[in-house]
């Protein structure tokens, strides 16, 4: 995959980019991330590339000119040259009037062959970007950032994992929160694992040696060896910190008739 970044802050990305799953995406060869600066693309001696919005208000906003132009050099034409093309491309605009970034936008990222962030600054960027070349603005939530920046580090973390032999193990990036794909111990499909999967809830509490920690003990499930117990509670816990922590996920979610059942264990049996 091809990831580019337009900015006015490339040394931002010096630390993101060089640590960590990404680095070793990138070493490997399965994820190739270029930083552009916008100021390279402004013109005058003062590298400006940000105004004041018609119509005044408050704060500055990026000019449409620097980005157009850093976008024809990489070679990417307009939003509606690009519509029905075969080309597995995406341009987004990191906005705060974006669409809410969230697990499965990252995996339709992640199988497309290029992405470019641009990173938007100040109080938002000439919409004309938005209308002509961006064909997704993403937010990484619902409060305001000072620049796109740290959105973009998010996304293309988010997105790098997800590549095929990024993390080692395949299965790692299936049992983690908010993943929607479950799978059953035989693998058909019917409801999720003790180790993959977390069907859309969060994921389920870990524990590591040693087994007595200044008094605080692993559950003795997950020390018992019998697998199907160690399943149950694993989706019971999972159940549980998702009712405590999001509760929205389970609306979201479809749930099986164990999963009701666990519940109902959890809140009683008047809950549905």
């Amino acid at each position: 995959m091809k990831i580019d970044i337009l900015t006015i802050f490339p040394d931002f990305f010096r630390g993101p980019l060089d640590y960590g799953i990404i680095r070793r995406a990138r070493e490997a060869g399965l994820a190739s991330i270029e930083v552009h600066d916008l100021r390279a693309f402004a013109h005058d001696r003062h590298r400006t590339v940000d105004d004041r919005p018609f119509g005044g208000g408050e704060g500055m906003v990026l000019k449409p000119e620097p980005i157009f132009e850093c976008m024809e050099m990489l070679a990417i034409a307009p939003r509606a040259q690009r519509l029905g093309g075969s080309a597995k491309q995406s341009v987004v605009l990191l906005s705060a009037q974006g669409k809410r970034f969230e697990q499965g936008v990252a995996q339709e990222l992640a199988a497309l062959d290029r992405i470019v962030l641009i990173c938007g600054r100040y109080e938002g960027v000439d919409e004309r970007v938005s209308d002509f070349l961006a064909d997704r603005e993403l937010s990484i939530g619902d409060y305001v950032l000072s620049g796109g920046e740290l959105g973009a580090a998010v996304i293309v973390d988010t997105v790098t994992r997800l590549l095929p032999g990024a993390l080692g193990n395949e299965a790692s990036s299936r049992q983690e929160s908010f993943t929607a794909q479950a799978e059953s111990p035989a693998g058909n499909g019917s409801g999720p694992s003790s180790t993959c999967a977390s069907g859309g809830l969060l994921d389920y509490p870990h524990y590591t040696r040693p087994a007595d920690f200044r008094g605080m003990g692993v559950p003795e499930v997950l020390v018992s060896g019998n697998h199907e117990d160690i399943r149950r509670w694993r989706r019971r816990t999972a159940l549980e910190k998702t009712l405590r922590n999001r509760p929205d996920l389970l609306d979201r979610t479809t749930l099986s008739e164990e999963d009701q059942d666990l519940l109902a264990q959890i809140t009683g049996p008047k809950h549905t």
